[in-house]
């Protein structure tokens, strides 16, 4: 593993923005460092961030695990093996090569319930892919779920994502709770996003995790959705530009 890599995690409850930030986390990274090797990783099965950087996926990294279990179910463990075997080539297969940065997604497996063997593999791809990267920003799942299961165990920064509503905060607090325990962290903070106006920032209680940014409703942002517009095409006086800009100043890694 590339003990020097950047392992950005995002994490917070659903609909606070997270995938808007990865992307313009990437962005940021793009402009800033275009001689290093920067990895963008939609670990949410909600799968938005392809979206919101202008990628098209053809392969997840699921797709590739759904094939080693069909295999398996069809008894032949031979082949089940090597296929094994080639999945961590196979991972390579999954990664789009775009200008300034790579990307892979997670997928959504389609049987509902328990998301723990793709949670594993995923554990596994984000080792094997830090060594070839510089930078890593990881869009994860809402909650605390992959957390729990150690999915973020590795990152070096854990970006807590809330907005102005008090669930959005406790959730939060919960997951750094979590994360104090099974994540070996370098440092942490949260971004407060779709701020209302700055009046209420007064109001908002992080319960001690250190704000690095607040970032108000950006209508530049809401334009660019409902347009299916990539992020890293927003302008640089955007709001979530902005603040995530301060935000990764604030962690030195700007």
């Amino acid at each position: 593993m590339n003990n020097n890599a950047t392992i950005i995690a995002l994490s917070g409850k659903g609909g606070v923005g997270k995938t808007s930030i990865s992307a313009a986390i990437v962005k940021l990274l793009v402009e800033a460092y275009p001689d290093k090797k920067i990895l963008a990783i939609d670990a949410d099965p909600a799968v938005g961030l392809s979206t919101a950087l202008g990628i098209d996926v053809k392969t997840t990294i699921d797709d590739i695990r759904k094939e080693i279990v069909i295999t398996v179910e069809e008894g032949n463990t031979k082949a089940a093996i090597e296929l094994l075997g080639d999945a961590r080539y196979r991972i390579f297969d999954a990664l789009v090569e775009t200008d300034g940065f790579a990307f892979i997604a997670v997928g959504r497996p389609e049987s509902a319930g328990c998301y723990c063997k793709i949670n594993a593999y995923l554990k596994e791809v984000i080792s094997l892919l830090s060594a070839d990267f510089d930078y890593v920003v990881i869009d994860g799942e809402a909650g605390v779920e992959q957390i729990n299961r150690r999915v973020m165990e590795k990152v070096t920064h854990l970006l807590l994502i809330t907005d102005a509503s008090k669930k959005g905060t406790q959730v939060i607090s919960t997951i750094k709770g979590v994360a104090d325990e099974l994540v070996m962290y370098k440092k942490i903070g949260a971004i407060v996003n779709r701020l209302p106006d700055e009046s209420i920032i007064p109001l908002i209680d992080t319960n001690g995790i250190p704000v690095l940014s607040y970032i108000e409703n950006d209508k530049n942002l809401a334009i660019y959705d409902i347009e299916g517009k990539d992020i890293t095409k927003l302008p640089a006086d955007s709001n979530v530009v902005k603040g995530v800009r301060k935000a990764l100043e604030s962690l030195e890694i700007l």
